[in-house]
């Protein structure tokens, strides 16, 4: 029996980096951890989604959009860790971004 490991098992399911479905896949799970971030910044803080959406100007059903990881901009992920008060930084290739 042959073993693989976790970055071969991606290559032969979903496909090599840099091919259209697996650059879906990887944006898709960026946004979804970004998501799951945000999410438990607003639980930590013990605030709701309308709360958060309050401070961020936005209704309660953007945040849930948001903390499922759509409708995701630079812009709408910052205004949501400004308003927690939370200072993080993305990663983005060789450019480092501060938000919060």
């Amino acid at each position: 029996m042959k073993l693989y490991t976790h970055k071969e098992m991606l290559n032969r399911v979903i496909g090599e980096m840099g091919t259209p479905r697996r650059d879906a896949m990887e944006t898709e799970l960026q946004s979804y951890l970004i998501g799951e971030a945000i999410k438990r910044a607003r639980k930590e803080k013990k605030l709701t989604q309308s709360q958060l959406g309050e401070l961020m100007g936005v209704q309660r059903a953007q945040v849930s959009r948001i903390e499922n990881g759509h409708n995701l901009t630079i812009g709408t992920i910052s205004r949501a860790f400004k308003a927690l008060g939370v200072d993080v930084s993305l990663n983005c290739g060789d450019m480092r971004i501060a938000l919060g």
